[in-house]
This record gives C-alpha cells, sequence and structure tokens, in this order.
C-alpha cells in the first residue's frame, strides 16, 4: 500500500469545529457544554489528572526517592566496547563515541570504566577514569587524556556539618 493510494481519513489541514454558529450546524445553542454548571462557563479548565472526584492516580502512587536536577549528567563507557570498535592507533574522544552512539547524547562528563580487556594502543580522551581502566590503557601502550569539565563534588569528612 502507498500513501497516493488512501484517500480517506488522512487530514493534513483539518478545519476546526465551528461551534456555537446556530442550530443548523449541530453544535450551537450550547455548542456540547451542555445546560450550566461550572464546564459551561468561559474560562473552565479541568486539571489534567482529575477523575471525577475519585483519588487521582498521581496522588495514590508513592513517590519514592530523589532527582537532583542540577548534577551533572554523567555518561559510562566500558574499556571493553573499544575493542570492537577502534583500530589500533585511534583515538577516542567524546564526540567520536557519540557519532558511534556508544555514549548517550546530552551528557556533562564522560567516564571511562575498566570493564572488559584493551589489546589495542588507544588514546583516550575523557572527563574521567576509573583506577583500572587508567592502568589498562597504558598496560597496552595507549595514553590517557583528562579533559577540563566541570570538578567532582568532593565532601570534606573531617569538615563538621552545623545542623
Amino acid at each position: 500500500m502507498n500513501l497516493n493510494d488512501v484517500h480517506r481519513g488522512i487530514h493534513r489541514n483539518k478545519k476546526r469545529k465551528r461551534l456555537g454558529r446556530g442550530p443548523g450546524s449541530g453544535q450551537g445553542k450550547t455548542a456540547g457544554r451542555g445546560h450550566k454548571g461550572q464546564a459551561s462557563r468561559t474560562g473552565y479548565n479541568m486539571p489534567v489528572t482529575f477523575e471525577g472526584g475519585q483519588m487521582p492516580l498521581v496522588r495514590r502512587v508513592p513517590k519514592r526517592g530523589f532527582h537532583n536536577r542540577f548534577a551533572d549528567e554523567v555518561a559510562v563507557v566500558n574499556l571493553g566496547d573499544f575493542e570492537a570498535v577502534f583500530a589500533d592507533g585511534d583515538e577516542v574522544t567524546p564526540e567520536k563515541l557519540q557519532a558511534r552512539k556508544m555514549a548517550r547524547r546530552g551528557f556533562d562528563v564522560l567516564k571511562v570504566l575498566g570493564d572488559g580487556q584493551l589489546t589495542k594502543k588507544l588514546k583516550v580522551a575523557a572527563h574521567r577514569f576509573s583506577k583500572s581502566a587508567e592502568e589498562k590503557i597504558r598496560q597496552a601502550g595507549g595514553e590517557v587524556v583528562v579533559l577540563p569539565g566541570p570538578a567532582p563534588v568532593l565532601r570534606n569528612k573531617n569538615k563538621r556539618v552545623r545542623g
């Protein structure tokens, strides 16, 4: 089936329903709002979560946990993933990882973890490295390049918090 075979059912520029234009229109007089009441008045707006007076699902479901919307979005990549994608002597950058869909879009920080084996000599550039990843890259004869980026938040364990 082709799109040009379909004649009914497709409305690219569908006309809006003209409400309150007399009895001949089929939507005259009360214009589909019924008689009287709050819903018939201009400016009435029902909450999206309203369920007819029943306790809404939004309020019934327990809320747990916390999401810090100000925290840096960290994309994580394992060393084992580099083996199949990059050739010996290649340079691994966040842009190349995004282009090959190995790191998701919209991250602030790229962290390389040491899961898997690395046999190729690669120059890996990222914001953060785990200790094992750094060791494995250097053992394979590669180079570790730490990119400038948002500084990780470090807490001083000796400092007393006033409360």
